[in-house]
This record gives structure tokens, sequence and C-alpha cells, in this order.
């Protein structure tokens, strides 16, 4: 496939798409490097701050319940430019990290992960309305797939190669890694990504910014997919905050097998994302994405039967994780069009929604795991699941794109 960027640009003119697309890769590679290491080793945050499981957990829910800022981050990117927004999120990325390694204790480091998630809060709407802007709607799962695999890299790359720098050199070297690339990576972007001017990418005029956000609750297939991505990141992060505390205490992990079997959660995201990114636009978006919650309500169920030994319960995470990132990276793509004229504010909405999801998965989860061990995990993320099926379905029940799609061809 040939990207070329848009040429109607007052600037200096910008780099091929193409090479935007893979810079892009990498900034969202560590912007999710950034947001994912605490999980898997949330036990050795908790020893090296001395402080309980809980209190780890605590700062990864409080990350995710500011998701809901990025309400006011979308609408800012659809009227002031996807680039400034971008840039913003890396440059909190940089400064959030620094913090944490100037000031290693754990309200400081409570602080500076939370700056630091922030970024990835900012980022995220306005690289996905970016894509929905410069790409035509029939081939956006490929474009999107093959973005999203800087998820997967997070885990495939990233955090393995955290645990081993942690191991030897502490928990402090990882903050300043970040610093560093952060850093490096908000003085690059404008040299990559085009400027997009007040107003471009909407054409709002003088109307406020913010005057999008009500169609998120009165569109009816924005409302099914909020409540979607809500549903399944319960279900996910219920899982994704035990699962180090599960292989610790039923194999006896060490912190660095644990961040190498997080590779296998990479791997199953990888091949999630390339399904996603060969095959979605073939199936049609929604029939790939209700395939998908199938099969990861199946997997979550199977989970308890094959976590009887470390090389099964490794197949049954990668089974969940391969279907649960074909879903949501697929559910991208559809949701970059169903306010086409708002692109960021909805991508904004859907990731608020599912941040929300998140923090409730991070205490549930917990608690689950308490009173019942992985089954009550597990079994409950599938049940949550098939809710985030239904409201698929209802949403999105008699829907059609609105308008065809010119954007993005040359």
């Amino acid at each position: 496939m040939r990207l070329t960027s848009c040429p109607n640009s007052a600037e200096k003119k910008p780099a091929p798409l193409i090479r935007q697309i893979v810079a892009v890769m990498f900034f969202r590679l560590l912007l999710n490097t950034g947001r994912r290491f605490v999980y898997p080793f949330a036990p050795a945050f908790s020893r090296s701050l001395d402080v309980p499981l809980a209190a780890i957990t605590a700062i990864l829910a409080t990350c995710q319940i500011a998701s809901l800022l990025g309400l006011f981050s979308g609408p800012l990117a659809d009227r002031f430019g996807y680039r400034a927004m971008m840039r913003a999120g890396l440059g909190m990325l940089a400064v959030g990290m620094l913090l944490c390694g100037l000031a290693p204790g754990y309200w400081w480091i409570f602080l500076g992960l939370l700056v630091a998630s922030l970024g990835k809060i900012v980022f995220d709407p306005a690289i996905q309305a970016f894509i929905g802007s410069k790409v035509p709607f029939e081939r956006r799962g490929r474009v999107i797939g093959a973005v999203e695999m800087a998820w997967a890299g997070s885990t495939l790359l990233g955090i393995p190669a955290l645990g081993l720098l942690i191991e030897h050199f502490g928990l402090t070297s990882s903050f300043w890694i970040f610093t560093l690339l952060g850093g490096i990576s908000w003085l690059t972007i404008s040299h990559i990504i085009p400027a997009d001017h007040p107003g471009q990418a909407t054409g709002q005029g003088r109307v406020s910014p913010f005057a999008s956000l009500p169609q998120l609750i009165r569109v009816r297939p924005a409302v099914g997919m909020l409540l979607f991505g809500f549903w399944i990141s319960i279900a996910n992060d219920s899982l994704f905050i035990v699962y180090g505390a599960w292989f610790e205490q039923a194999f006896l992990t060490s912190i660095v097998t644990l961040g190498f079997g997080t590779a296998a959660i990479g791997a199953a995201e990888l091949l999630g994302e390339s399904m996603t990114a060969i095959f979605a636009d073939r199936l049609g978006l929604k029939r790939a994405i209700i395939l998908g919650l199938c099969l990861a309500s199946l997997a979550y169920l199977l989970l308890p039967f094959l976590g009887r030994s470390l090389p099964l319960a490794m197949v049954g995470l990668f089974l969940i994780f391969f279907a649960s990132e074909f879903t949501i990276v697929t559910s991208f793509s559809l949701s970059t069009e169903l306010l086409p004229g708002a692109r960021a504010t909805m991508m904004a909405g859907f990731y608020a929604s599912s941040g929300v999801g998140r923090m409730v998965g991070v205490l549930l989860g917990g608690w689950l795991w308490q009173v019942g061990g992985i089954t009550a995990v597990a079994w409950t993320s599938s049940a949550l699941t098939v809710l985030g099926l239904l409201s698929l379905v209802w949403g999105l029940h008699g829907w059609r794109r609105l308008i065809p799609d010119r954007e993005g061809q040359s």
C-alpha cells in the first residue's frame, strides 16, 4: 500500500505519510510502555517503595480515571490541530518520568506516573483522528492495525527490556530512559508530522471546540461504542492487574521471568493487530469485532482449566490477549467514522470510557483475586465481555456511514 501525505500544506513539504506512520509507531511504543510497565512489575514497585500492593494499584486506578480528561483534549485537537496535542503528550511523558527519577518516593512517583499517563491520554485521540482524516475508510483497518502494533511492542519489547534494566540497575533507571526518549521525541515530532491549523480538521469556525461533546451521548452508535469500550476494558484489566501476582504465587516466577513472560502477551497482541490489518477490512469491521468478542469470552472461560501449569497458563493468556487486541484495534477503525466531523472527540470519548473501565477493572480484579482467585477473575471477565458484545450490537443496529470518504486520497 502506498500512502502519501496531502499536498495542501502551506509549510515545508512534510514527510510522506508512510514515514509519519512509522514515526508515530515509535512514539506510541514509548507512551504505551510508560503506561503499561507498572502492571507486571507492581510487586517490584511495592517492594522498592516499601508500600502495600494496594498502594500501587491505587496509582494505576488513578491513571485510568484520569482518562476522563481526554474528553477535553479531543475537541481541542479537532479545533487546534492534531500535531499540537501529540507533541503535548510526549512532553508530559518526559516531564512525568523526570519527576519520578528526581524524587523517587511514593507520592512523587504517584504524581509523575499520573502526568506521564496524561501524556498518553492526550496523544492517543489525536493520532487516531489524524489517521482517520488521512486514510480512506476502506483501508483504515489496515493502517490502524499497523499503528497499534506499538501496543503489542510495549509488552513484546519494552517491558522485557525494562525487566532487565530494573533487575540490574534498579527501578529509577527506567524513569531516566523514558525521560531521555520522551524528550527526543518531543523535539523531533514537529519535523515529521505536518501542522494542522485552527479549525482545519472540522471547519467549526468560531463555534466552541467543546460543542461536539454532547454528540457522545446523543448519537446511538457513539453511545453503544462507549459502553462497549467500558465493559471490555473492565474485563481486560481485571486479568492484567493480577496475572503477575498469579504467576508469582502459582509458578514462583522471578522478575526477569515475569518480564519475558509478558512477551507472550505482546506476541498475542501483535498477532491480533496483524490480523486486524490483514482481515478486518475484508470481513467488515462490525462483523470482525463481534467475532473477536466471542473468541475472547470463550478464552476467559477456559483460562482456569488451562492454568494448571506455566506453559498452559501462557497459552491461555495468549488466546485472551489475541482475541481482545483484535477486537479493540478493529473497534478503533470503526470508531473513527462514527462522528466523522469530530473524530478526535469520538476517540477521546472512547478512550475516556475505556479508561474508566480500566480503573474499575484494576480495583475489581484485585478484589476478585482475593475472594476467588483466577477463576473468579476469568469468569467475571467473560461475562463482562458478553455485555460489551450486547452494547455494540445495540449501538450499531441499523448504522450506515453517512458520507463518502474522499480524505487521504491523492
